[in-house]
């Protein structure tokens, strides 16, 4: 045997690269994945966002309706229970007005003619019915307002059925896109108007004498009266303003969909945010809607199927326990 043989040459640990080329480095599975782990983030990042904004529009929606039971405890500390289905009657209403189908106004004259209808009717509702109950107990106006309720919905299946409807508007189809977002012009002008209109309201019952003796009226309906404050007839502005709020409402909860008589359940989760907010507080009204917009979607899209619907109630009792006055209490002690 020769030298060789009997010493065999150290053989290298890794095999020599044929071409004497540098072997190229080895990428981990963490190195290899990042690029897509960094593409799923920025996918996760903008699904929330647009869960966030759907859910502040959808939320404004129950801001304002929640705004309608916020105007008339404030002012009479009684609870209207049938003010989601002068929500829903105020859009029929608008449809009915703008529609080409019936009468083919513009949009804007329209709204207009709704809100002044349902401005109307609500003072005739207080000045012809509620004030008949004046001086009962407060659990009368909430069995009256809760049939109410019933009686509107009959009303509006009656006149224009029970099938969804859809109301013809100029923001119908367009939208907005900014850093990969998409946002319906109907969304937008859901959350100006409602900002817009809870900051008209918190002056108009903090800075205007109208505004004052509806609050006085509220806290002692007596008191007022010797004062000059003709109490009745302020009631039925109450209603009247709550009504023209419940129209708006309406128009711009049509705009983002379909409506039929059932809609004027969603009062129900409007009440809810009202609660969570604080009953007495326009802002909190707001604010309570929003909790309960947001809070939808995010549980539609990450919990179970039905926690969606549960949401705002267990938001509203834990609201209840931990601060049983709402989020932004104004309430007052009655002065006597």
């Amino acid at each position: 045997m020769g030298v060789e043989a009997l010493n065999p040459q150290p053989q290298d640990e890794f095999p020599r690269n044929p071409s004497h080329a540098p072997a190229k480095p080895i990428r981990s599975r963490w190195e290899k994945d990042a690029p897509r782990c960094v593409v799923a983030r920025e996918e996760i990042g903008l699904e929330a966002l647009q869960l966030l904004l759907g859910g502040i529009a959808n939320g404004c929606i129950y801001g304002l309706v929640a705004l309608g039971f916020v105007l008339i405890y404030k002012a009479t500390e009684q609870v209207n229970f049938a003010q989601g289905d002068m929500m829903m009657f105020g859009a029929f209403l608008a449809l009915t007005f703008v529609n080409e189908a019936w009468f083919g106004w513009p949009f804007a004259l329209g709204l207009l003619a709704a809100m002044a209808v349902m401005g109307t009717l609500s003072y005739l509702l207080d000045k012809l019915v509620l004030r008949n109950l004046f001086g009962q107990p407060q659990f009368a106006v909430v069995i009256l307002t809760i049939a109410l309720g019933f009686v509107i919905r009959f009303a509006a299946g009656v006149i224009w059925g029970h099938e969804p409807q859809s109301i013809e508007t100029p923001l119908t189809g367009k939208s907005v896109h900014f850093a990969g977002l998409v946002m319906g012009l109907e969304e937008v002008a859901v959350i100006v108007v409602t900002i817009a209109l809870t900051a008209v309201l918190f002056v108009f019952f903090s800075r205007t004498r109208i505004g004052l003796a509806m609050q006085a009226s509220s806290q002692n309906q007596l008191a007022a009266y010797y004062m000059g404050i003709p109490v009745k007839r302020v009631y039925s502005l109450v209603w009247a303003l709550s009504g023209v709020v419940a129209a708006i409402a309406g128009v711009l909860f049509a705009t983002k969909g379909t409506i039929d008589p059932a809609s004027g359940l969603l009062g129900i989760k409007a009440f809810a945010a009202a609660v969570i907010g604080g009953f007495g507080s326009l802002p909190g009204a707001l604010l309570g809607g929003i909790i309960v917009g947001v809070v939808e979607p995010f549980a539609a899209r990450y919990l179970a199927a039905g926690y969606s619907q549960i949401a705002p109630y267990a938001i509203m009792l834990i609201v209840l326990v931990i601060a049983p006055n709402g989020i932004l209490a104004q309430m007052q002690k009655k002065k006597v």
